[in-house]
């Protein structure tokens, strides 16, 4: 993986100078160029088109399973990150979104083929990482970001690791050109959503300023699931402390039946009040029914193997008696 990660790494510095852009931007292009076995800026120098086909001949992608192919690849997104100031676009920390992929695995076990969304698919890390768990089913996945870059960095990502993403690059919290879904996956943008006329269209909109961002994504991951289907989201622990949360929690409580809350460790937040957790749902329906008692669990650190393997006996327990 570290060999992986320092050919891009290389590529997009050589790239970021040559082409004068951001270190990102350079990543997307060195991960087009990996994918097509080919290089695609035409405006590069014959010497740095040399440089570069030399580096890209000394790799594989063949020799990688997915997820070093992913981890590789979030190891540049997030060096770039730190010149890329966007306070919405924190990435899902690794162990997270293995973690949001297990519990999708898990809770889909009759399933054979299903259909998967991520309203704010960022950089696709999320998503290819819940899809790199899914290898036993046919799985179709979508995925929308405001973000142009982003959204490019997603289709690098998905291009790399060999899954099939259809991707729209638009306002997500407008209508969305998909059927509902099965499974919705989001690490929801936290703040304040800027288009007030659009956001009357939702029931969770604000009486008077800017609506929460994150309200607003809970009501349209709901609109877009299937009856029963499931949603896991990642939520700041504070999403219920504000006094719109009443509307919130009514909304939750008529449309779905709240399956489990999963408090991520402390120790991952630089302070408590950033910290989040993985709220899990079912969306009401004719087979949809609510867990004997939810799932409510303080997660450990995720670094603590002994402990995390009694955290999932106690999931796979909760599974089999809420589940059957």
């Amino acid at each position: 993986m570290e060999k992986l990660f320092t050919v891009i790494d290389e590529t997009a510095t050589w790239l970021q100078e040559e082409l004068k852009c951001s270190y990102l931007e350079a990543v997307a292009e060195t991960g087009e160029n990996i994918f097509h076995e080919e290089i695609l800026q035409e405006e590069v120098s014959e010497l740095l088109k040399k440089r570069l086909k030399k580096a890209y001949e000394s790799i594989s992608l063949h020799d990688w399973k997915n997820e070093h192919i992913r981890k590789a690849l979030q190891l540049a997104v997030l060096k770039g990150m730190k010149e890329y100031v966007q306070p919405h676009h924190q990435m899902t920390p690794d162990a997270v979104s293995v973690f949001i992929g297990y519990l999708v695995d898990e809770f889909t076990k009759t399933y054979f083929s299903l259909s998967l969304l991520d309203p704010a698919i960022g950089t696709g890390n999320l998503m290819t990482a819940v899809l790199n768990q899914l290898t036993n089913k046919k799985v179709k996945s979508y995925g929308a970001d405001v973000d142009d870059l982003l959204l490019k960095l997603a289709y690098v990502n998905a291009n790399l690791q060999q899954h099939e993403m259809q991707l729209f690059h638009q306002d997500s919290l407008k209508p969305l050109f998909i059927e509902p879904v099965d499974v919705v996956v989001c690490d929801l943008p936290i703040g304040y959503y800027p288009d007030d006329e659009n956001a009357k269209s939702f029931r969770l909109h604000a009486k008077s300023g800017h609506s929460y961002a994150h309200y607003l994504f809970i009501e349209q991951s709901i609109r877009y699931t299937k009856e029963g289907g499931y949603l896991f989201l990642l939520i700041p622990n504070t999403l219920f402390t504000s006094d719109e949360s009443k509307d919130l929690h009514a909304l939750i409580k008529e449309e779905t039946f709240i399956q489990g809350l999963l408090q991520l460790p402390l120790s991952m937040f630089k302070n408590e009040a950033a910290a989040k957790s993985i709220f899990i749902l079912q969306k009401k329906g004719t087979y949809a029914k609510a867990p004997k008692q939810t799932l409510l669990a303080q997660l450990p650190s995720f670094s603590n193997k002994q402990a995390m393997q009694t955290m999932v006996l106690k999931l796979e327990q909760w599974l089999k008696e809420n589940r059957s």
